[in-house]
């Protein structure tokens, strides 16, 4: 009797204590919010001039113009704050965009090339804001490359440390359930900027098809898996009765842009 008594009293207070610390706001009492906000800031300069230092940064004003203003539009109509992201275009032919730490988006001219109309390229842009809005970018970071690790980074500077990490951002896929999230929040931003999403999911669609050349599209297909399946997920999410807009930029401006470019 007394043991089968001490064997409750013990699961009650395992059950007890479980309970207690389950009702802890962990992220408060140690400030993890705050020290990952200021982490996230660091490391986006840092990745920054890492990034510039290496790569050829297209600062042609025609190219700026256009790209500024598709995003500008984004965040009027999903009320995203402008100001807080930093839009960069490198002159590489690989179909690549990504996100960096600090809302930095890294646009490779081939993308823009290999979009196929205005559309399909918002629709990408789209689903890297989301990444960024969503905070996917830090969770990817601290889940790889650990929260203490990113400190030390940011505090010490290891350069060999700040390649691999962004090694992980520029190469590495996000999990399922992120890039899923991240594609209904980019169907999300462009139907209420009153786009349709049917072009992004063509792009993904297409590209899933292009597998073979891995020297023009490796990169994109590498962070994005299961493109094919994605876009009918995305197709299913789209909202076919939304209010289709102009343009976000003048087909003039688009041709352009294009011709920019090559």
């Amino acid at each position: 009797m007394k043991i089968i008594f001490r064997g409750l009293l013990i699961c009650l207070l395992f059950f007890s204590t479980w309970f207690l610390l389950s009702r802890v706001d962990w992220v408060a009492l140690f400030h993890v919010e705050e020290v990952s906000s200021k982490t996230e800031q660091k490391l986006g300069d840092l990745f920054w001039k890492m990034y510039s230092a290496q790569e050829n940064e297209n600062t042609n004003e025609a190219v700026q113009t256009a790209i500024d203003s598709m995003v500008t539009k984004i965040c009027i109509a999903n009320k995203l704050e402008r100001f807080d992201y930093k839009i960069h275009v490198f002159n590489k032919d690989e179909v690549n965009a990504f996100a960096l730490p600090d809302k930095h988006l890294v646009i490779y001219s081939g993308l823009i090339k290999a979009s196929a109309n205005q559309e399909e390229l918002i629709g990408v842009i789209c689903h890297e804001m989301a990444h960024c809005e969503l905070n996917h970018v830090m969770k990817k970071l601290i889940k790889e490359i650990g929260l203490g690790v990113l400190i030390s980074i940011t505090t010490n500077g290891n350069g060999d440390m700040l390649r691999e990490a962004l090694k992980v951002l520029s190469s590495t896929a996000f999990d399922r359930d992120l890039e899923r999230e991240a594609d209904i929040k980019a169907v999300e931003y462009l139907n209420n900027t009153g786009v349709s999403a049917e072009p992004f999911a063509n792009f993904l669609y297409n590209l899933s098809l292009k597998d073979n050349d891995v020297n023009t599209y490796l990169s994109w297909l590498s962070t994005h898996p299961d493109s094919k399946e994605r876009a009918e997920y995305i197709l299913k999410h789209n909202d076919k009765d939304s209010l289709i807009s102009p343009p976000l930029i003048q087909e003039s401006t688009w041709v352009l842009l294009r011709n920019e470019l090559n």
